[in-house]
């Protein structure tokens, strides 16, 4: 079933400067990464400069399969979501490119677009272990919300 039809039900496709107002207020989403067989899913808070690209940091070890693939991938897509109730939930899902931005540009990120908010977990481990910043390059967007009760809901 498409959006359209699912209109009548409360559903309705987000504007782009909605989507710009939905991935400035939330701070967390999942980034799916391309393997050979299933997509790589991984749950990571992000910045958002307030137009077409995301950051992340990466914690990484000796050994990072996120950063591995992150290294290969042609594409990826992110996806950001509220579910405030079963009636009232937003999602917003993102298709780009990813790729470890070099040394001189991570100085402008942690300015202007670093995550608002990490896991403790990771802020402490990144004072151990190397932290790579990630560039996501939006190329397209869509996003639906559904806000209130469905029509008949009542009926």
């Amino acid at each position: 079933m498409t959006i359209e039809g699912l209109t009548d039900f409360g559903m309705s496709e987000m504007s782009d400067e909605e989507i710009e107002g939905f991935l400035t207020s939330q701070s967390m989403g999942t980034l799916g990464l391309p393997t050979e067989t299933e997509p790589y899913l991984v749950p990571m808070s992000y910045g958002y400069d307030g137009g077409s690209r995301l950051y992340f940091y990466f914690v990484v070890g000796n050994e990072s399969r996120k950063a591995e693939l992150a290294s290969r991938a042609e594409s990826a897509s992110f996806l950001v979501y509220s579910a405030e109730t079963a009636f009232n939930w937003e999602s917003v899902r993102l298709t780009g490119t990813i790729r470890e931005l070099p040394g001189d540009r991570r100085d402008h990120v942690e300015e202007t677009a670093a995550p608002t908010w990490r896991p403790e977990l990771f802020e402490a481990a990144s004072e151990s272990l190397g932290t790579r910043i990630y560039e996501f390059r939006i190329e397209e967007w869509t996003g639906v919300r559904h806000t209130g009760l469905p029509p008949g809901f009542y009926s």
